[in-house]
């Protein structure tokens, strides 16, 4: 039982830590309190309504999509196809980048060279089509354009780079972890 109460106090310890903070702050000044609890709940209360729906579509993914054919396609003998797929999935992916997070974890329990998931993550945040739309109404085309020609090769660097840096029991450990679920 006592295991089991540390093994929560420690998993849970910055959520702990960051609500005794807000206790203190409301001894001090109760208006930034409220007003910083309301702005966390309305956080929340707004990723309840964009996850669920992302992990229906993931479990569909788990499911309907074989491993064998990822690791085809973005696995390690993928070359350029799957550094494009990468980026292809996280540039039409919609919604914050928290979101990427669980989709990120199907990848590697799928066998998809780490690279390629970096290389997603990294398309997720700086090469989503929405994103796009919005910059280019507010800062123009040519704005846009020339921070694509400058992020697309450093998304793909930031892959191979991250990739690299990761030893190689760091990566196999991550992955048998991902093929034990």
């Amino acid at each position: 039982m006592i295991e089991k109460l540390t093994y929560l106090i420690k998993r849970y310890a910055f959520f702990l830590i960051s609500l005794e903070i807000l206790l203190i702050i409301y001894l001090f000044h109760p208006a930034i309190a409220i007003k910083t609890f309301e702005s966390a709940s309305s956080s929340f209360i707004q990723m309840l309504v964009v996850l669920p729906p992302i992990m229906i579509l993931l479990g569909l993914i788990d499911v309907w999509v074989a491993r064998e054919t990822l690791m085809k396609y973005m696995g390690n003998d993928s070359g350029i196809i799957g550094i494009f797929l990468a980026m292809a999935i996280g540039s039409i992916a919609a919604g914050p980048m928290y979101a990427a997070f669980p989709f990120t974890a199907v990848l590697i329990k799928k066998g998809v060279k780490f690279s390629n998931v970096i290389i997603f993550m990294n398309a997720w945040c700086v090469t989503k089509i929405s994103t796009l739309l919005f910059e280019i109404s507010a800062l123009g085309y040519k704005f846009t354009i020339a921070r694509l020609i400058i992020d697309i090769p450093g998304v793909i660097i930031m892959g191979y780079l991250v990739y690299h840096l990761m030893g190689k029991d760091e990566l196999t450990k991550l992955y048998d972890s991902y093929y034990e679920i």
